[in-house]
């Protein structure tokens, strides 16, 4: 009698497991007609097979608001997203979730695998909002970049460049941007190193307008540029690159204002290192810097040529009265006098381990580096200068 009870109940079990495969089954699929009904015409693609997109689907549902809520629907605050060539999904999950525009990293790689879209993000960088959906941020990123003017601020540029630049795509006049760099406060607190530039400072965004290439609509505030590009440098200003800073016992300002003269010293990217260890080496022993581009950049702009780097005779060298001027002064200038690529951040944070003092430009664009002045005037007597 209990061998025909335990199979009857074994009976039973499966029957019910049976159902509840065949419920589950059931509902997903039912899911699945639900979202492609709402979702029809939208640019997805299926490429899961249905069993797994039926469980996808299950998944996403259980989920609930993580999956279909903005972070924060009120907040509009564009933030600048980048997408690398090559970045798996699953990176660019991870980093949605750290800037706080999607609630779950993994949620949203599901989302993305669902609609089948993982091979259609478009890599660039983009202006995403907290306010926008798992669905928004996809179908953004499908799309691709679409703000109307592109403008690429290229690594070296001082300031004067990138408001010409910007004016001439008619995304705000290079007055009105110039003016509000100069007016500009970080009333929020955004960006605290800000605060340790000295007085003396030309341009005070000097070297945190991130080189990048942007997407704006025509007519921008100039406020709302300054803080994309800034937004895109604190990004692109990692914490580990915050802790290499700290480490080596130097502000975020000073690192900003060194890898300015690197990358306006620098042609060929492999020196960059060197260059920066030259630099140091000087200022760990109290030599001035001697940095041609500091002297251009105290000359300004020419009003009527526009060149903002002009071509230097030596006397200028001693006789251009300004803080700036690394023959006349000791140690760093009062701030950046271009602004740098996250390359010459880099060189300045991890630069090469050398002894060098001095280099030379040679005319292919390298340079000839010396440890001591001696083997500096042989290099010179070499180049026949």
């Amino acid at each position: 009698m209990s061998r025909v009870l335990r199979s009857l109940s074994l009976a039973v079990t499966t029957v019910l497991t049976l159902v509840v495969i065949a419920a589950i089954l059931g509902a997903s699929f039912w899911y699945i007609r639900e979202l492609s009904s709402q979702n029809a015409g939208q640019p997805y693609r299926i490429t899961a097979t249905n069993l797994e997109r039926a469980f996808l689907g299950l998944y996403l549902k259980a989920q609930g608001e993580v999956a279909t809520e903005p972070v924060d629907r009120t907040d509009t605050t564009q933030i600048p997203f980048v997408i690398e060539p090559g970045e798996s999904l699953t990176s660019v999950s991870l980093n949605l979730e750290q800037l706080s525009l999607v609630r779950d990293a993994e949620v949203f790689r599901r989302t993305v695998q669902y609609y089948g879209a993982d091979q259609d993000i478009q890599v660039g960088t983009y202006l995403l909002t907290r306010s926008m959906t798992m669905d928004d941020i996809m179908r953004q990123l499908q799309r691709g970049l679409l703000p109307s003017e592109t403008v690429t601020i290229v690594e070296g540029w001082r300031i004067e460049q990138v408001a010409e630049a910007l004016d001439l795509r008619g995304i705000v006049s290079a007055e009105a941007f110039l003016a509000g760099a100069g007016a500009f406060v970080d009333v929020d607190g955004n960006w605290p190193y800000l605060m340790d530039r000295p007085e003396g400072v030309i341009a005070g965004l000097e070297g945190y307008l991130f080189p990048d290439t942007y997407q704006f609509e025509s007519g921008t505030a100039a406020d709302d540029v300054i803080r994309v590009m800034l937004r895109n440098f604190d990004y692109r200003l990692t914490a580990d690159l915050r802790q290499e800073a700290e480490e080596a016992g130097l502000s975020i300002h000073e690192v900003v204002t060194l890898a300015s003269i690197v990358e306006r010293e620098a042609v060929v990217a492999d020196e960059r290192p060197v260059i920066a260890s030259v630099f140091l080496n000087r200022l760990q022993q109290g030599m001035p810097l001697q940095a041609d581009p500091t002297v251009q950049y105290a000359l300004g702009c020419d009003s009527t040529t526009g060149e903002c780097w002009p071509q230097l005779m030596r006397e200028d060298l001693n006789s251009v009265q300004s803080s700036y001027n690394t023959y006349l002064n000791p140690g760093l200038p009062p701030g950046p006098i271009c602004n740098a690529g996250l390359d010459s951040i880099r060189a300045v944070l991890e630069p090469a381990d050398t002894q060098y003092l001095y280099f030379l430009a040679s005319e292919d664009g390298r340079h000839v580096f010396a440890e001591t002045y001696e083997e500096h005037l042989r290099n010179e007597a070499a180049q026949g200068r």
